[in-house]
This record gives structure tokens, sequence and C-alpha cells, in this order.
């Protein structure tokens, strides 16, 4: 069953994908590092940033389904405390 953020994420990945392409033209045009380090920065807070999108809605879709009762409140306290990785 396809999760409805998963296209989001895939979106993100690919804007990384492309950004990271450049960064090694960057590289193989001999820019300043200064310069590589910001980029590599931009992709690495991006892909963090899908993984982070990826856990969340893998608790909201799946683990959420199969949780009932207590385990249900316990969940919701992960999900609570989840938004901190």
């Amino acid at each position: 069953m396809p999760h409805e953020n998963h296209p989001a994420i895939v979106r993100r990945l690919k804007r990384a994908d492309g950004h990271l392409q450049t960064i090694i033209e960057m590289i193989e045009e001999d820019r300043p590092c200064l310069e590589i380090a910001q980029q590599l920065q931009a992709v690495e807070s991006a892909i963090e940033s899908a993984k982070k999108a990826l856990i969340h809605d893998h608790i909201g879709n799946c683990l959420e389904l199969k949780t009932t009762g207590s385990s249900g409140r316990a969940l919701k306290e992960f999900k609570l405390i989840a938004k901190y990785l």
C-alpha cells in the first residue's frame, strides 16, 4: 500500500540528487571548498529531512494501524517524541 507522503519524499530526494550532481561538477571545476561545503550541508539537510518524513510517515501509516488500547496510547506518546529525531 503506497503511503500518501512517499511522492513528496521522492521529490525531495530527486532534488537532493540533482543538487549532489551539481556539487560533483563544482568539485571537478575546482570551485572554492567553502562553496562546496555549503552545498554539501544543504544536501545533507535535505536527506535528513526526507529521512524524518519517511519515519514519521511509517509511524503514522504502518504502526498506528497495528495498535489499539494501551499500545495505541504508547504510540501517540512515541509520535510526540519522534518529532525530535
